[in-house]
């Protein structure tokens, strides 16, 4: 088969879709799976007009939907070559608040979401003899600000669990990439469970005020993604934190976290 193929979850709207046009426009046949099916119809006529592309509905914290779709891609497209994990949903709030029944919720869907995906795949690609896995983490996995350890948890597992399968998957020819992307323009904060209003508020502020919009994103990763980079970090402000946060002792480090953190609340207590 000439053409490439990739499926990626999540892929009905935001980043998820923004990555399934670049990959269409780079010729790649793209298999999006979602949960809402109204969206997905909407992302697949707009893929079909670039590239050979399917829908299907797909819940990831059912192992058995990912089994379906990879099934479906070894049976009618011959297997996949790269496989996003990128669905995923937010949340903010302390730790005293945030309800425990919320921390399930986002962990079954952040990081057993991509745990489904990676044990389906990485078994459809170990028989087809390569692969690469990507799996779409967040700044907050590298980085963790106050009033979003359910959220920075979730993706610092995806972080752990992709540098674990970059070593473990390797003899099988299968890359892995992880994906840290700060706030950009997106449609996340529609999923996000706060623990209250304050924190609700201030997730939404970040999505609407960032400066790159996803398919701005979409199209740094896609290079690095072709690069079959290991850490994508597609904001250079992203990739400075981090250098520092690995480069400082550790109490400078957190001064400086908390400096810029009373900065954000007095800014904040300022708008009231």
């Amino acid at each position: 088969m000439d053409s490439k193929r990739v499926f990626i979850t999540g892929g009905a709207s935001g980043l998820g879709l923004a990555l399934a046009k670049c990959f269409a426009d780079a010729g790649y046949w793209v298999c999006i799976g979602d949960v809402n099916d109204s969206r997905g119809a909407e992302a697949l006529a707009e893929l079909q007009a670039k590239t050979t592309a399917h829908y299907c509905n797909c819940d990831v914290t059912q192992e058995s939907a990912l089994q379906a779709a990879a099934d479906w891609l070894l049976s009618e497209w011959g297997g996949v070559d790269v496989v996003v994990n990128n669905a995923g949903v937010a949340s903010a709030g302390g730790i005293t608040e945030f309800p425990l029944s919320d921390w399930e919720w986002i962990v079954d869907i952040n990081v057993l979401g991509v745990v489904r995906g990676c044990k389906v795949f990485a078994k459809l690609m170990q028989a087809q003899g390569s692969g690469h896995l990507v799996n779409v983490a967040s700044l907050a996995g590298l980085i963790s600000p106050p009033k979003m350890a359910s959220y920075c948890a979730t993706k610092a597992a995806v972080v752990a669990i992709s540098e674990v399968l970059t070593l473990e998957l390797d003899p099988d020819n299968i890359a892995v990439s992880v994906v840290c992307p700060s706030f950009f323009r997106t449609n996340l904060a529609e999923s996000v469970r706060a623990s209250d209003p304050d924190s609700q508020a201030a997730t939404q502020r970040l999505v609407n005020k960032a400066k790159l919009s996803a398919d701005e994103i979409a199209s740094r990763v896609f290079a690095s993604i072709e690069k079959r980079e290991f850490y994508i970090l597609p904001h250079p402000e992203g990739r400075k934190i981090w250098r520092l946060k690995r480069w400082l002792p550790f109490p400078r480090f957190r001064a400086m976290m908390l400096k810029q953190t009373n900065r954000m609340m007095s800014k904040r207590d300022a708008r009231k």
